[in-house]
């Protein structure tokens, strides 16, 4: 909600062993127009994909790849800075999650530190929403709501659904 400054997790996707073309069969139906942030380590090659950057696969199977890694404005990468820019939205009410996202929430249940050190076991949905988060600058809003004509205060059609 860019009016609002609010950020909602609606969607969450937690696989393992899948190759970039399964992932993004999974993430495409979301919206080809969505900007996919990713890690740092999404430049290394990988060796299911023949030597090319994991970013680049998951690009090359029509996901909507940010053109850098996730990073702050300063081109500055911290994991603690993510957290706490997370921690801030939600003790402020500007961040929410869709209740029926279990596996974000059984992740979120289980993020720890141990020794002062975060502990990056079952943690990829927790990341995830850490480079989103991170690069809202990059976020965009869905381009089908400037396709609709918006309707006046007041003029409301709530069977319109249904017509």
């Amino acid at each position: 909600d860019t009016e609002a400054d609010v950020v909602y997790v609606a969607k969450a996707c937690r696989a393992s062993q899948q190759t970039p073309a399964m992932q993004a069969l999974t993430l495409k139906p979301w919206g080809e127009w969505l900007p996919w942030a990713w890690p740092r380590d999404g430049r290394r090659e990988t060796l299911e994909g023949a030597g090319v950057a994991l970013a680049r696969q998951y690009g090359a199977h029509g996901l909507n790849m940010l053109s850098s890694h996730a990073q702050f404005a300063d081109g500055s990468v911290s994991v603690e800075a993510g957290l706490m820019e997370m921690l801030d939205r939600m003790q402020s009410g500007r961040f929410k999650v869709f209740s029926t996202l279990l596996p974000w929430f059984e992740e979120f249940r289980l993020y720890h530190r141990k020794d002062g050190q975060v502990v990056k076991l079952r943690d990829d949905l927790m990341a995830a929403t850490r480079y989103g988060v991170v690069m809202l600058r990059e976020a965009v809003v869905d381009p089908a709501e400037f396709k609709t004509a918006r309707r006046k205060a007041g003029q409301s059609d709530p069977l319109g659904a249904f017509r």
